[in-house]
């Protein structure tokens, strides 16, 4: 196995750097396969009842809730993975590392096969939840300090391809995994079982075209015709390095904790329930009587953030290159409140196109923080130990996978156990959100510079 080490995925000379973003885009697109995942809710909650056309299931079948757990674990353990194995993966390369989340997450699915055919959900949880979500955290950091080395001269567009992969998994993951459970609709799961298991094989493939592809810059590598720029002014843009224990210490590890954490939180309540709120805001009550919005329209509608989400990725990312990455999330907070303020008005006036364009909007800087945080931390810690930083901080991505959504859903059910109507029951966790944001404002506005009792002290260390 001694094709996967480090040293044999040094990039011969000559070879091109534009063959690094598709490595890295095959291996996002596929983990990004979890964006996508609600598609299997409803099936694996009929199971036992069989019956896709039922309110309820019978019996037996496991509730939304407790599938909904598939989700959340994957995203915890992403988080949890990224921060434990981040110095592995920076130790190891980003061909080995790619390899083994490839086995990973398309093991995850072996398993969650089996536990669907044994009705066993600890075992479903195991696989998509556990296994998937470490697979899920490995391939999401293993491309991300390999690309900012060979795109030095601008690293928001480097990260911004790969993590764009990430955001539009649901795109090639949801329409997939419908059409196999249609093609093996007949297999006594409701296709799913079989679905995960050709999942798998699709996915191991995609993958290793990413891990053999994957190649590291040889030392002392640089674009063809790039001198490195002058320090800036401000400070901001690093010529030093962080190691990851000692950027652990610093206060702007902890600040851009907060800064993403913060975005993040807002934006994951909006995408986790926004068919139920675009049904409810905009119903037949408000708009009258079938002018509502419809379950498929809904879906169009996520559909439609996926994309904004996705493409707000590439878009905020590069942006960043040219106004740097602290004005970018200026503008993702400043903006985002305000637009958070407006989302409820929009809905109290029953105009849906304002609301749509509010909330791609919202769902552009969503993706874009994801995109941009990386480039963020090179600047503020050197690449030296990029990744495992970037990993540690995804913690911060866990965090937010389970507070966004609790805020929304627990805000909605008391408006509306207090009688309010469900159209209004989303005014308060907007203002919320809002306020969210001012305090990644005030979080983001408190980034310096890092003091260089922190920095790297050997040539070594410093090493991109």
């Amino acid at each position: 196995m001694g094709f996967l080490d480090r040293e044999h995925s040094v990039a011969s000379p000559g070879h091109s750097r534009w063959l690094i973003p598709p490595a890295a885009l095959a291996v996002h697109l596929s983990i990004g396969q979890i964006y996508g995942y609600s598609v299997f809710n409803k099936p694996l909650s009929r199971l036992i009842s069989g019956d896709l056309s039922a309110e309820t299931g019978a019996a037996g079948d496991w509730t939304l809730v407790q599938v909904g757990l598939i989700f959340s674990v994957a995203l915890f353990f992403l988080g949890a993975s990224s921060a434990l194995f981040g110095k592995w993966v920076e130790r190891e390369g980003p061909r080995k590392t790619m390899f083994v989340s490839a086995l990973l997450f398309c093991s995850g699915f072996l398993v969650a096969a089996l536990g669907v055919r044994m009705h066993n959900l600890p075992l479903l949880i195991l696989g998509n939840g556990v296994l998937g979500g470490i697979g899920l955290g490995l391939g999401y950091i293993s491309p991300v300090s390999t690309l900012m080395k060979w795109f030095p001269d601008r690293p928001g567009l480097a990260t911004g391809m790969a993590i764009m992969g990430f955001g539009g998994g649901a795109l090639v993951g949801s329409p997939l995994g419908t059409a196999l459970m249609n093609r093996f609709a007949a297999d006594g799961t409701l296709g799913v079982s079989s679905t995960f298991v050709a999942m798998a094989a699709i996915y191991f493939a995609f993958m290793m075209f990413g891990a053999f592809l994957i190649r590291v810059p040889r030392e002392g590598w640089t674009p063809e015709g790039w001198t490195p720029p002058a320090p800036s002014t401000s400070g901001m843009v690093s010529q030093h390095s962080v190691l990851v224990d000692q950027a652990f210490r610093t206060p702007q590890f902890w600040l851009l904790f907060a800064v993403l954490f913060l975005n993040v939180t807002a934006g994951i309540g909006v995408l986790g329930q926004a068919s139920v709120m675009v049904q409810e805001m905009f119903s037949d009550k408000v708009l009258g009587a079938g002018q509502g919005v419809t379950a498929a329209a809904a879906a169009g509608f996520v559909g439609l953030l996926s994309i904004f989400n996705m493409a707000g990725r590439f878009i905020w990312s590069s942006t960043s290159d040219k106004i740097g990455r602290k004005p970018t999330y200026m503008i993702f907070f400043a903006l985002g409140t305000v637009l958070y303020l407006l989302v409820p008005l929009f809905g109290n006036l029953a105009n849906l196109p304002l609301f749509i364009v509010a909330t791609c909007i919202i769902m552009s800087m969503y993706g874009g923080g994801f995109a941009t945080i990386p480039a963020y931390l090179r600047d503020l810690f050197g690449t030296a130990n990029v990744g495992a930083i970037h990993g540690r901080l995804l913690l911060a991505w866990s965090a937010a996978a389970i507070v966004g959504p609790t805020l929304l859903n627990g805000f909605r059910d008391r408006q509306i156990a207090a009688g309010v109507p469900a159209a209004q029951a989303y005014s308060t966790v907007m203002y919320i959100m809002a306020g969210l944001l001012v305090l990644g404002f005030l979080a983001n506005l408190l980034v310096r510079p890092v003091a260089s009792r922190y920095w790297a002290q050997t040539p070594q260390e410093n090493r991109a």
